[in-house]
């Protein structure tokens, strides 16, 4: 990915920052105690960051503020679709996974394209804390970071949302559908 690939155009980083202040104030649940304009002081001194973000937007992940890490400076932004991005399902989890498929490969793989978006897969815990801030993936199921003893096996995890529920399972790292994406994380 070239410098040139990563730069917004003025009107397009305008035009994310219009929707992501208006997403920021319709959810202030997400993001107590914290100030919009704080928040668009460290995203204009960090365009590289911009630019992550509006690949989350074009993807369908609607990203917004969700905490603050004071130890680091940084305002922590997940994607917070109602169901897992559109832009980003039918996955395999990794590279490993995408290359080990014989047939009917898919077109990426979930880390693969994390990278590329200069974003990260959700944790387990970060996907548990993002399910008390409202409901997501009723019908859909995301891709989580796993461990590497698990991945070693061939494994790869996943959650979703079912009764009131946050569900961990495991399913081979080199299976996708059309319900499972993933989402991510940012750090501004």
């Amino acid at each position: 990915m070239t410098k040139s690939n990563t730069e917004l155009t003025l009107e397009q980083r305008e035009e994310l920052l219009t929707v992501l202040k208006s997403r920021f104030e319709k959810n202030m649940n997400r993001h107590d105690g914290i100030e919009w304009i704080s928040v668009q002081t460290k995203l204009e001194a960090n365009t590289d960051k911009l630019w992550s973000l509006n690949e989350m937007e074009k993807t369908e992940g609607e990203p917004d503020v969700v905490g603050y890490d004071k130890e680091s400076d940084e305002y922590i932004f997940i994607d917070c679709s109602a169901e897992s991005p559109k832009g980003r399902r039918s996955v395999c989890y990794d590279r490993e996974a995408l290359e080990s498929r014989k047939k009917h490969k898919p077109e990426n793989s979930a880390i693969d394209l994390a990278n590329e978006m200069g974003i990260e897969l959700l944790t387990e815990e970060q996907y548990r804390e993002l399910q008390k801030l409202g409901n997501f993936d009723l019908k859909t199921s995301s891709w989580v970071q796993t461990p590497d003893d698990i991945r070693k096996l061939g494994g790869a995890l996943f959650c979703d949302s079912r009764y009131e529920t946050v569900f961990v399972y495991h399913n081979g790292a080199d299976s996708y559908y059309a319900a499972r994406g993933f989402r991510g994380s940012l750090r501004v």
